[in-house]
């Protein structure tokens, strides 16, 4: 962990820190040899990597619609109530999304300008998987594409070691949407929705969140479909005041480490008493937790700083554009009005990473490692597409005649040129 106030942190500390945790492994090479094979044999290599990587022997790589209807009636009644009530906030929060399917506008006499929306007709989604589940993911990125209006949306999840895929994750498929679920995970699943093979229909677009082999292969493949966007291990970055709960803090902090030991926890506070008390706390909360395992291996990736303002805090967090940003002041919208690089924010002592994670409505795929910079979190806009649409009359063209004229002319494309003249050719 590291502890101290903003302005003592040496350029090495800060350099660790924006960091993530260190540098990735370079997996490149190992990952453009699978998509190779992948792209070449098709689902023989997709059988073959299965069995290596996830020790699964698989006949049929599509998951059958029994399969699909058996998990769901074998789940627990109760805990798919919970799978539709969150289904049902995320399906809300993204129809809001929605933009309308055209409009048109006059901006000149004879000339209406507009723009038409069209949804893609094939996305593929990646939901990590293999001995455990994660129902919230298939939730998170089929149902926004679904709401878009996508044709059919694909979903790739690793087998468990008997070639079968977890109930949990087949059932919560089923709620979103799915209209095609493969065994497949790792490399290996972008590889055959890149490309597509006898078993796998390829997509135009792939998206959710995996490791480093799954960004790697969705960074490789971009030539063949296009991907959301790179995302690392998952970030939180809490902004407080003294008006913070330390508990509540520290247990957001512990939350996000228990991904992975390259998780990244960082409170940025100008109250040196709440920082010493989420310091004690994260400690104490580190020990109790059931994933406490993973938790010790990614406190060194915990970070409380000690600002002298407000300002300082918001300034160091639009640096580094946190997945995830948690404010917990007396004048949040001051804070949320300035903020500019977040993937998403949570304001407020109740609101918890944990709710956007699962069941508030709002999506949790969403970009790491600085991305927030350029890179919006999944949301139906990436699921559609926009056309532009001009409406001329003669009268219209005519406006603007001159105009096209002589920057066509100047550019040296006299046919361009001609193209307007010759509608005006007595």
């Amino acid at each position: 962990m590291l502890y101290k106030h903003l302005k003592d942190v040496t350029d090495d500390e800060k350099k660790k820190i924006f960091s993530r945790g260190g540098e990735l492994a370079n997996v490149e090479d190992k990952v453009s040899v699978i998509l190779d094979e992948i792209h070449n044999h098709g689902d023989e290599a997709l059988k073959k990597y299965t069995k290596q990587f996830d020790n699964a022997e698989i006949e049929n790589i599509e998951v059958s619609r029994q399969e699909i209807d058996e998990a769901f009636y074998n789940v627990d009644e109760a805990f798919i109530k919970h799978l539709e009530t969150a289904a049902y906030n995320i399906r809300k929060y993204h129809e809001s999304q929605l933009p309308a399917q055209k409009w048109m506008s006059e901006t000149l006499p004879g000339i209406e300008l507009g723009q038409k929306v069209t949804p893609l007709k094939n996305i593929g989604a990646y939901v990590p998987g293999g001995s455990a589940s994660y129902p919230s993911t298939a939730l998170m990125t089929v149902i926004p594409a679904k709401v878009a209006g996508v044709e059919n949306v694909s979903v790739c999840t690793p087998p468990r070691y008997d070639g079968t895929v977890h109930p949990i994750t087949l059932a919560s498929a089923r709620i979103a949407g799915a209209d095609h679920i493969y065994r497949l995970g790792g490399v290996q699943a972008i590889g055959a929705l890149a490309y597509g093979t006898s078993s796998v229909k390829k997509v135009d677009k792939i998206v959710g969140p995996g490791n480093v082999f799954v960004t790697t292969a969705k960074m490789q493949v971009r030539n063949r479909v296009e991907i959301d966007f790179p995302a690392g291990p998952s970030e939180v970055l809490i902004i407080a005041d003294e008006s913070a709960d330390a508990k509540m803090a520290a247990s957001d902090i512990v939350a996000q480490l228990e991904h992975d030991p390259n998780a990244v926890s960082i409170l940025i506070t100008t109250s040196k008493s709440l920082a010493e008390k989420v310091n004690q706390e994260v400690l104490y909360q580190a020990k109790s937790t059931p994933r406490n395992d993973i938790v010790k291996k990614s406190l060194k990736n915990v970070v409380i700083l000690i600002a002298d303002t407000v300002d300082s805090c918001i300034e160091f967090s639009d640096e580094f554009a946190p997945e995830h940003l948690e404010i917990m002041v007396y004048d949040d919208e001051y804070v949320l009005n300035r903020i500019e690089n977040a993937g998403s924010i949570f304001v407020g002592n109740y609101s918890p990473v944990a709710a956007g994670d699962y069941a508030s409505g709002t999506n949790h795929v969403l970009p790491t490692s600085g991305y927030a910079k350029i890179y919006s979190g999944l949301n139906v806009n990436h699921f559609i597409k926009y056309s532009s649409i001009q409406k001329i009359s003669k009268e219209g063209l005519e406006n603007i005649k001159d105009t096209i004229i002589s920057i066509s002319e100047e550019e040296g494309l006299y046919a361009h040129s001609d193209s307007v003249k010759t509608r005006f050719d007595e």
